[in-house]
């Protein structure tokens, strides 16, 4: 079987978590080419076996080289392997692990190396069974998860106007990404988790001091997103990650393909950074765990 028709199979094993994004009606899948709601709107599969839910085109600044070169930092090099270890603790802790299955959505699933390490490590903790769905507005970021992680399902979507129907996941996660909690409070299951992941102020420290002066690029604050997430779900647990790793030249030219900082700071400076032979990187980051209101 093609991609596209081995992920149009497992869709159709799934398809009732779907909605059509136009008309909000029940979906199918036809012929392994099309998935198509009961008003005949209809959007195909993709080669690659990912499907394009959006109702209108979208562009983003992200990149092909963007999304490979981030997938190579987490699938390879395990930069942020011990985020992918503290969710996945999370999850064991607060989800109901009595279900016999757990259904994970990834907002802002970028290439798909989060979403798919975190259903890897919490498979191998539950001993049951785990579904992964990832969306991203990006279409070069769903197409290089589709391309290198098909036991997921993969979906170009709109966060303000998702492609599923109410109350489907138990877990939603939100790493580094805009949120959308009207949203999340539909999708989610009574009983159900967000995880939302914020830098904090030590956050690429070293990489903001080099490209920026003493500006907001600097000092970074996450006060504002942490009380927004206070007000829209009963709060569980918090968890910060810290800790340094030392990149070598090859990684460092990697890192600075994948972080939007290098939009907004100036050549020379970008330059000098990646000139380096090697630099100690601080990722410091607060997971926020909450659990629905009503």
């Amino acid at each position: 079987m093609t991609k596209k028709e081995k992920s149009a199979t497992y869709v159709s094993e799934l398809e009732s978590i779907f909605k059509c994004p136009i008309c909000e009606a029940s979906m199918n899948v036809f012929e392994l080419k099309s998935f198509i709601c009961s008003n005949n709107h209809t959007f195909d599969f993709t080669k690659q076996g990912y499907l394009n839910l959006t109702t209108h085109p979208m562009k983003t600044k992200y990149s092909k080289d963007f999304f490979e070169a981030r997938r190579k930092l987490i699938a390879e090099d395990k930069f942020f392997e011990p985020l992918i270890q503290a969710i996945a603790e999370m999850i064991r802790r607060q989800a109901d692990i009595k279900k016999e299955s757990l259904w994970i959505l990834d907002t802002g699933c970028g290439e798909g190396s989060h979403l798919s390490n975190v259903c890897d490590k919490v498979r191998s903790d539950f001993g049951k069974a785990v579904t992964g769905v990832g969306i991203d507005i990006a279409k070069e970021g769903v197409l290089a998860a589709a391309k290198n992680y098909t036991h997921n399902i993969w979906a170009v979507a709109d966060l303000a106007n998702t492609p599923f129907k109410d109350k489907r996941f138990d877990v939603i996660l939100n790493i580094l990404s805009p949120s959308n909690y009207a949203e999340f409070n539909r999708l989610l299951r009574a009983d159900g988790l967000v995880m939302k992941v914020v830098p904090r102020s030590g956050y690429l420290k070293e990489i903001r001091e080099d490209l920026f002066d003493k500006t907001v690029k600097q000092d970074y604050s996450n006060t504002e997103a942490v009380d927004r997430f206070n007000e829209n779900f009963r709060i569980l647990d918090s968890f910060r990650v810290h800790y340094t790793r030392k990149l070598n030249q090859p990684s460092i030219q990697l890192f600075m393909q994948m972080t939007p900082l290098t939009w907004s700071a100036k050549k020379e400076r970008i330059q000098s950074f990646l000139e380096k032979d090697s630099a100690d990187i601080t990722v410091d980051l607060e997971i926020l765990i909450g659990r629905k209101t009503n």
